[in-house]
């Protein structure tokens, strides 16, 4: 018998999904469709004598069926963190399955040991799959998350919503019968009205408001006296109760267990010795007074304490270069690495722990330039948008525990640099000046050092070098 080839149009899909159950069922779904045909889904007849299409030629036909085109998915893998981070925890998902997102959009954060990083959606699309919980450990180019391509949230919406509104607008004007029906349900309407004024007359029969106000009495305002006072000790941030002897554990992130391990490793390695002094304010805080709002309307910056102590370090290194060195090298260290240049890590503390960016080539820039570069290093490290590139590297580090209300502290050096500088709180002290005892604003400096590098003489230098660039600031113009 003749076999039917037949062009793959969608009018077909049904009858070339048919199994093979005879050629007797195929050549009548094929005559019927031959005499339904239209000139364009025509029926083709072969004089060729051969059988049927074989199965794998209607497994070939059926994919040109009705069913919804499928898109292919983008895989969200977790970016490249830095040459020193090669994974993370996955601290949270800001979008959820079924959620829209935008090209470039957060869809999660990663938590690792120094930043906190960021995952946007490489296209636009709903995502389809979360690959990972929260609280996972990932690797960089590990597959987080599925997207849909495809329009946005709002679109899409918007769509969906007007597509049922057509139908029933097109509804209304293909027949004025059913208009009709819709004048007589107003009719019934009004039945339902009377039943809805029925239980008005109820609310008015409900004139107990004496009794409501009778409930109010004077015993319950003593009562909502005392609440607050209960209230009070629940306010208070502590994690001690009364009678209570509970232990709550937390793991430790990422970033805490990160600092943990390196302040142990530099109590281990380096031969760390404090040194101290104490600075006169006196000076340093009657130049701020004088020039904070005039920098203030011409550049913008405010004017602090920190840019001046930086800037006092940098000149005292002039003298004193080993405190800007480092030792490098196998079987804890067999080089001193001298640099030409200033890196400033200044401490930050930001809710997740204690943060060092890093102030570039500090020794060309004034007081303003430092300031400008600490402010927005320090607004960066807050809202947890520092970079690896803000971190790495610092050839000294400045820490300031006064503004905490630290008086003395001995901090810790961050390896491999050589030390680090601390700063107090300034408080008016009684002090000996030209004879005489005098009340002025002093601040204790600590100088801790790795005394490998650093000797005692040097480091006391670098010290009082300090002291006396804060004492009398015009000495920092001169130097």
């Amino acid at each position: 018998m003749a076999a039917l080839r037949v062009r793959k149009t969608p009018a077909l899909s049904s009858a070339l999904a048919l199994p093979r159950y005879s050629s007797t069922l195929r050549v009548r779904s094929f005559s019927a469709l031959r005499s339904k045909s239209s000139p364009r889904q025509a029926c083709l007849v072969s004089s060729h004598n051969a059988v049927g299409p074989s199965y794998a030629s209607l497994s070939r036909y059926q994919q040109f069926g009705t069913s919804a085109v499928q898109y292919a998915e983008t895989i969200v893998k977790v970016p490249q963190m830095a040459e020193s981070i090669s994974e993370g925890t996955l601290s949270s998902f800001t979008k959820q399955v079924g959620d829209y997102v935008e090209q470039d959009e957060e869809i999660a954060s990663i938590e690792t040991d120094k930043i906190d990083v960021s995952v946007n959606a490489p296209e636009a699309g709903k995502i389809t799959e979360l690959l990972v919980s929260e609280g996972d450990t990932v690797t960089v180019g590990q597959e987080i998350a599925k997207i849909e391509p495809g329009e946005g949230g709002g679109g899409g919406a918007k769509e969906a919503k007007q597509e049922p509104k057509e139908p029933a607008s097109e509804d209304q004007p293909t027949s004025s019968q059913p208009e009709e029906p819709k004048e007589k349900k107003p009719k019934e309407e009004p039945k339902e009205e009377p039943k809805k004024e029925e239980p008005a007359p109820k609310k008015e029969e409900k004139p107990a408001a004496p009794k409501e106000e009778k409930k109010p009495a004077p015993p319950k305002e003593e009562k909502k006296d005392k609440k607050p006072a209960q209230e009070e000790p629940k306010g208070i941030d502590s994690p001690f109760g009364k009678g209570t002897r509970n232990e709550n554990r937390v793991k430790m992130n990422r970033m805490r267990l990160r600092i943990a391990e390196r302040l142990k490793q530099s109590q281990n390695t380096a031969a760390s010795l404090t040194t101290f002094n104490e600075v006169d304010m006196s000076n340093i805080m009657e130049f701020r007074k004088r020039y904070k709002d005039e920098i203030l309307k011409s550049t913008g910056v405010k004017l602090g304490f920190m840019s001046a102590f930086s800037k006092a370090a940098v000149l005292a290194m002039k003298d004193i270069p080993t405190v800007n060195a480092s030792i490098e090298g196998p079987g804890g260290g067999d080089t001193i690495v001298y640099r030409d240049f200033v890196d400033i890590s200044v401490a930050v503390a930001t809710p997740k722990g204690l943060v060092t960016p890093v102030v570039r080539n500090a020794e060309s820039m004034n007081m303003i330039e430092i300031e400008k570069a600490i402010a927005d290093l320090g607004k960066k490290a807050r809202d947890g948008k520092l970079s690896i590139e803000d971190m790495a590297g610092g050839t000294f580090t400045i820490s300031n525990g006064g503004v905490f209300g630290s008086m003395m502290g001995t901090p810790i050096i961050n390896l491999p640099q050589t030390a680090v500088l601390g700063l107090h709180a300034t408080k008016e002290r009684p002090v000996v000046v030209d004879g005489k005892i005098e009340i002025r604003p002093m601040m204790y400096l600590a100088l801790t050092y790795d005394h490998r590098l650093l000797d005692g003489r040097e480091a006391v230098t670098f010290l009082v070098k300090i002291k006396e660039y804060i004492e009398d600031p015009r000495k920092m113009l001169l130097a």
